[in-house]
């Protein structure tokens, strides 16, 4: 019986191995030294982990009594957190070891945020999600502040680390509740307490709880305060890394716990994740026109777009997690792109953040602006590009979970958005002239703004068939 459960989770197991023997090698063999060999090397397990994942799992496996679960749901969000890992890790090595800042710690440490958050996807335990939560958090707490001689990135980690203690301490307690009403910390159990219609009372008060500390993670409103400054202040290749592989993890382990937990009682948490999205979407809409720092503005669009992912989760069907599926894997390839044009946003080798520091940059760059272009029209939803496709698919499954006017407050909500996307396009392309930004020196940041773009443009084909495979994948968990 071990041996079939370690056959089971042996991705992990071999993920954290490497880590491990990574950070032994490195503290032994030279340190920082070894750090951009680490990066690339950590890049590779990645990708080799998750072309594995993807070709080789099948069916639905169980280990540890069901704390662990591997199916077509875990396993699509598994290797849409290790490519987006590996994506980032490899287009932001150039800034961090121009600044000085790419040390041993950082491949180490991204590896075992990832492991964290392969947990948290496969938890069918309350204690297994709470394992793979904090694995992935505590190693997020000390990247965001990976640059010590900035108070704002000092700033960011502590911020990011309290706050995510009192998100714990929510999910905590309302795990407490939920295994004192239901006798048990394991999905099943919990699923068979709940029963079908209404939950009892005090179930339901845990659920709340529960929703409120993974609500955080994904940046939902009203518990996004942390997230704009953790943006701004974290180094920009750490920022690009929260707005990808943590977010998908997230909203996994999300629709997890209510589909796995309590997904006979759709009615009870139904109101409540459609409130999170309605908040998320306006807020990020709306507090978003006001930047000016291009991080800060992404972690306002960041909001905004958990919300969208939100409304299909809020369907409540098989529909709405594959479209929950399909934007994130949408939501992850723009922001791969986006921030792979930010990291080039450099001023005489210094990085530049203000937004108005693009005036006219199409005249001097007009490659890079054209591929800017079609991925802020993208993430705006402009038809005929793959960010449309995204938001159909949320805005269909709530409409057809009986949701009409969630998917309406999200159409007005997108055309507010539109404003401080297509703002930048404006500077970019007729803006006042001003000081010049540097142009790219990084061959890889280019690849990557190019591949991006371009899957924007041709995905609109059949999305590279994301669309048979979410699918299925939400087949595995909602059945």
């Amino acid at each position: 019986m071990i041996q079939a459960d370690l056959n089971i989770i042996l991705p992990e197991i071999l993920l954290s191995v490497y880590a491990m023997v990574a950070l032994i090698g490195a503290v032994y063999g030279g340190k920082d030294k070894l750090a951009p060999m680490l990066t690339w090397l950590t890049a590779i397990v990645f990708v080799l982990l998750g072309a594995w994942i993807g070709m080789t799992g099948a069916g639905e496996n169980l280990a540890f009594d069901g704390m662990f679960q591997d199916d077509g749901f875990s396993r699509f969000a598994k290797v849409t957190i290790l490519f987006s890992a590996a994506a980032v890790l490899i287009m932001g090595q150039d800034y961090m070891s121009r600044r000085g800042m790419l040390r041993f710690e950082y491949p180490v440490l991204i590896a075992l945020s990832a492991v964290g958050m392969m947990m948290m996807v496969s938890a069918g335990d309350l204690m297994a999600l709470y394992m793979g939560l904090e694995l992935q958090s505590l190693a997020l707490y000390v990247v965001a502040s990976l640059r010590r001689d900035s108070v704002k990135s000092t700033e960011a980690g502590m911020k990011y680390f309290v706050l995510g203690a009192l998100s714990s301490g929510l999910l905590l307690y309302g795990a407490s509740l939920v295994y004192g009403f239901a006798g048990t910390t394991n999905f099943a159990g919990i699923i068979e307490a709940a029963g079908e219609g209404h939950i009892p009372l005090g179930l339901l008060f845990g659920l709340t709880f529960v929703t409120a500390g993974l609500a955080f993670k994904v940046s939902a409103v009203p518990f996004h305060m942390w997230t704009p400054d953790v943006y701004e202040g974290a180094p920009t290749p750490i920022t690009a890394f929260f707005a990808t592989a943590p977010k998908v993890a997230a909203m996994g382990l999300l629709a997890r716990v209510l589909h796995d937990a309590f997904g006979g009682a759709v009615g009870d948490w139904q109101q409540i994740v459609a409130l999170l999205s309605v908040l998320s979407m306006f807020l990020g809409a709306v507090a978003a026109i006001g930047q000016r720092n291009i991080k800060r503005l992404m972690a306002y669009s960041s909001i905004a777009h958990m919300g969208y992912a939100l409304m299909g989760l809020a369907a409540g069907t098989a529909f709405g997690v594959q479209a929950m599926l399909i934007y994130m894997v949408i939501y992850v390839t723009m922001n791969v792109g986006t921030f792979a044009f930010i990291l080039s946003m450099e001023r005489d080798g210094q990085p530049v953040t203000d937004i108005t520091s693009l005036n006219m940059y199409a005249r001097r760059e007009p490659g890079r602006a054209l591929a800017m272009l079609i991925l802020l029209f993208s993430l705006a939803g402009v038809p005929p590009l793959v960010g449309f496709f995204g938001k159909f698919y949320v805005l269909r499954a709530a409409y057809e979970a009986g949701l009409a006017w969630l998917a309406v407050l999200g159409v007005v909500a997108s055309v507010v958005g539109a404003f401080y996307y297509l703002r930048i396009v404006f500077y970019m392309y007729f803006g006042e002239e001003g000081e010049a930004l540097d142009k790219g020196r990084s061959v890889v940041q280019y690849v990557f703004l190019m591949a991006s773009a371009a899957a924007m443009l041709l995905g609109v084909v059949n999305l590279f068939g994301i669309e048979t495979v979410a699918q299925a994948a939400s087949l595995a968990l909602v059945n």
